[in-house]
Order: structure tokens, then C-alpha cells, then sequence
């Protein structure tokens, strides 16, 4: 019996699959990021973005009822390595001036790889002829992309100046 070709449909459900397990690993990391920042801004901007996470985590629950497929997230070895990169920042840097610089990279990080998934989603919902589903996704990479903005913003005004203004370069 030959093997089933695969198709961009299949393509498609198996990178949701990898971002509804990647919202849910990033649901369980914002609380721990937001305990360990020293900043009140970057503590409210993780508290935030979790709020927000949950109703993007709803949004791929609605695009996977769309398709017909059970909600069921895949292992992402992307998103694991990016929340063990901001674990070691929270345990080599936890006592550090820098800690709230190493956790705003570490929540960029996030941020890009998510932006790249759900700008690849939204891309194969057009093409497959699922508009509703694109329309769900592109809310969420809205959401991202302000998010992203966010914390650069964050990072300018106050995070990295704060982590500089105690460096022996400075």
C-alpha cells in the first residue's frame, strides 16, 4: 500500500499544531518571567501578554473547529529552547542588574518566532481557501507584532539603560 502524499492542508494543521502547543508552553513561562523582572513596566508588559495568550490560544481553537481537527498541539523544540535560553537567564542572571535585559530578549525572541509562524498560517489559510481562519490568525499576529513594539519600545526607554547604567563599560 503506498504511502499518503502529504499536502499543504497537512502542512497547515501540523505548524498549528506546533503554535497551539507553543501559546501553551508561553501560557505556563509569562507568570515566571513577570515574578522575576525587576521592572514594574516589564512585569505589567508580561502580565499583559499573558492576558493576551489566552485569547490567542482561543483564536487556534476556532481555526482548528474550522478545519474540522481536534485541538491538539504538537511538541515545538523551537519554543522549548527559547524558554530554556530565558530559564538560564532567570538562573545565571537572577541576581543581575542585566536579568531584565536577558528576559526582554528572551521575550523578543518569542515574539519573532511566533510573528514568522502565524505570517506562514495566515499565508496557507489564503492559499487553501480558508478565510476565516486567516482572519482569526492575522489578529493574533497583530497582537505580536504590537507586542514586539512593546517591549522594543520597553528596551529603549528603560530595560537596557538600566542593565547598561550598572556595566563596567559604562
Amino acid at each position: 500500500m503506498a504511502a499518503k502524499i502529504k499536502v499543504l492542508d497537512d502542512m497547515f494543521l501540523d505548524m498549528l499544531k506546533d503554535v497551539y502547543f507553543a501559546e501553551k508552553q508561553i501560557l505556563k513561562t509569562l507568570p515566571k518571567m513577570a515574578k522575576a523582572a525587576n521592572s514594574a513596566e516589564l512585569k505589567a508588559a508580561f502580565e499583559k501578554h499573558r492576558d493576551e495568550t489566552e485569547g490567542q490560544v482561543d483564536r487556534i481553537e476556532n481555526v482548528f473547529e474550522i478545519l474540522g481537527a481536534p485541538a491538539r498541539g504538537k511538541t515545538c523544540d523551537a519554543i522549548l529552547g527559547i524558554i530554556e535560553e530565558g530559564k538560564a537567564v532567570m538562573e545565571d542572571f537572577g541576581d543581575s542588574p542585566a536579568l531584565d535585559a536577558g528576559l526582554l530578549a528572551t521575550a523578543q525572541a518569542v515574539e519573532h518566532y511566533e510573528m514568522a509562524r502565524y505570517g506562514t498560517l495566515i499565508a496557507w489559510a489564503k492559499q487553501l481557501g480558508q478565510q476565516d481562519a486567516a482572519k482569526l490568525l492575522m489578529q493574533t499576529l497583530e497582537e505580536e507584532e504590537k507586542t514586539d513594539k512593546d517591549l522594543t519600545s520597553l528596551a529603549n526607554s528603560s530595560v537596557n539603560a538600566s542593565a547598561a547604567a550598572t556595566s563596567k563599560a559604562a
